[in-house]
């Protein structure tokens, strides 16, 4: 078990590797032109990925790209709003955020020099300057201390939408993403209004499918703690490649205010 103290990777993430994944390389999402509003000014990010990382952090996962679409889509689930986004990697959908009206962006992953900094690489060649002081970028370990977070928020309170993309095959850190969650995300409240409350966002694809058993059982530990968790449908009407798009799942969760 790892102390307090500890930051050894292998203590901290005990799951067996992934498979091997492709050489690390520039990863470029397009952004789908149906939803391009006339007035937009950007039609792509290139995300620039570490090389081969314990953390698996030098692949843009199916779950990101599935995600960035998905809040492109819905921007009302965080325009104006505040946003944190555990475990990036390369920060995609929360470049996705800033880039399109969030508030304020908290990017998070393990406190690891190569993976801090390659986030600040990628906010800073994709987001205007004049936008970059409504994004943070913080290494941060899942179930810690979470005043880091909050403080750096523009006013007191907490953020109405987490981001998790592909975390939870992190078997022996479900409870760590939950404390984090339970701690930082607004609750529900009587004047909240479905498809615009605060929320965590979960999209993941079972890397290793004869454990998907073990990561679902976050989404039982979500809803024994008091979470409402509601798979949503993903792309109903996209007529890509069935073995790409079929791989990713996501869930939104939300947290009442008396749990």
């Amino acid at each position: 078990m790892a102390t307090e103290d500890s930051l050894d990777l292998g203590e901290m993430f005990t799951e067996p590797p992934r498979p091997p994944t492709p050489e690390p390389t520039i990863s470029t999402y397009n952004r789908d032109q149906d939803k391009i509003s006339p007035d937009s000014s950007w039609d792509s990010i290139k995300i620039r990925l570490v090389g081969s990382h314990p953390l698996w952090a030098h692949h843009l996962w199916n779950a990101a790209l599935a995600l960035a679409s998905h809040l492109d889509e819905h921007r009302e689930l965080y325009s104006g709003k505040c946003v944190l986004e555990l475990g990036a990697g390369g920060a995609l959908p929360s470049i996705v955020a800033a880039k399109n009206g969030a508030r304020k962006v908290v990017i998070t992953d393990y406190p690891d020099a190569s993976l801090v900094d390659n986030i600040s690489y990628n906010v800073a060649e994709n987001v205007e300057a004049e936008e970059r002081s409504r994004v943070e970028v913080q290494g941060y370990i899942w179930g810690r201390s979470v005043t880091p977070l909050l403080d750096v928020l523009p006013s007191p309170g907490k953020f109405q939408l987490i981001i998790l993309s592909d975390l939870i095959f992190n078997h022996s850190q479900h409870d760590a993403l939950l404390n984090t969650c339970e701690l930082v995300l607004e609750p529900l409240t009587p004047n909240s209004h479905e498809g615009t409350e605060p929320c965590v966002l979960v999209f993941y694809s079972h890397h290793r499918p004869h454990l998907a058993h073990r990561d679902m059982e976050f989404f039982t530990k979500a809803e024994e703690r008091g979470w409402i968790c509601k798979e949503t449908p993903m792309f109903p009407e996209d007529s890509g490649e069935e073995s790409v798009r079929s791989t990713v799942h996501g869930w939104k969760l939300t947290k009442p205010l008396s749990s």
